[in-house]
């Protein structure tokens, strides 16, 4: 934890971004480029009876660091995003409770 999930955005783009985003979200969060997953969806947009590009969109799912953390995870992932052409994006935090998150069976860290 962080997840990443990109929707709209090339994997193959996510690919060339992947270990200097995660090093610097990993620098941000202060702690391991491990505690890492970025996961491309490919998905098929629909407007208007006809197929159309996604919109850009990330959904980060973490547990909970502040606004300051939450303001510069976000900076990042859009500067490196962006940094693909990419000219407009949205990125949205969803905030997992590590009481309700489990491994293996076993509530995390306990």
């Amino acid at each position: 934890m962080p997840q990443l999930i990109f929707r709209g955005i090339p994997a193959e783009g996510i690919r060339t971004i992947s270990i200097p985003l995660v090093e610097e979200m990993a620098a941000i969060c202060q702690c391991g480029t491990d505690n890492f997953t970025l996961e491309c969806l490919h998905v098929t947009a629909i407007f208007d009876g006809k197929f159309t590009d996604s919109y850009p969109f990330i959904d980060v799912w973490w547990f909970e660091r502040g606004d300051e953390v939450r303001d510069q995870m976000a900076e990042a992932i859009d500067k490196h995003v962006r940094s693909l052409g990419i000219p407009d994006l949205e990125i949205s935090f969803r905030v997992g409770r590590e009481d309700n998150f489990y491994m293996n069976g076993r509530r995390y860290n306990t």
